[in-house]
């Protein structure tokens, strides 16, 4: 009788005390992913389907919804969402894929590093946007009047 080796059997660990990461990130795509279809869908619908359509997005208009609390914080817990989302996901790929416990720890590292930075980053911009950074004599309208309040 001949067996098969278990898949990818020279990297597994044993099962150590305390908190089960991975049921914890498995459950975290399952509800992240169902947030992120609500959220990108209302964002889809509020940008494309309301106002004048794909044709009315400019930057009067994103400077418009990034003055309102609540599409700031609608944009980053979408970007929080999708961002752990896909890191979670890319770390899963990685331990699955790579064979080499250090570099499947770097790459692992670097997606987490990575998603860090770019989560800090996005927060600054959504909340830190500031539409009269630059304003001229020849901007639009509704910027002169937003900026001169």
């Amino acid at each position: 009788m001949t067996t098969i080796a278990d898949p990818r059997s020279s990297h597994t660990t044993v099962r150590r005390s305390g908190p089960n990461l991975e049921k914890w990130g498995w459950i975290y795509m399952r509800v992240s992913g169902v947030f992120l279809v609500i959220l990108i869908f209302g964002h889809l619908f509020v940008n494309l389907m309301l106002g004048e359509g794909i044709s009315g997005i400019d930057f009067a208009f994103v400077a418009g919804k990034l003055a309102n609390p609540f599409w700031q914080w609608w944009d980053v817990l979408m970007l929080w969402l999708a961002l752990i989302h896909g890191a979670n996901g890319m770390r899963t790929i990685t331990n699955d894929y790579v064979t080499n416990a250090k570099v499947r720890r770097v790459l692992v590292w670097a997606i987490g590093l990575a998603a860090a930075f770019l989560i800090v980053l996005g927060t600054l911009v959504v909340f830190t946007f500031d539409p009269c950074i630059g304003l001229t004599s020849d901007s639009v309208d509704f910027l002169q009047e937003l900026c001169a309040a």
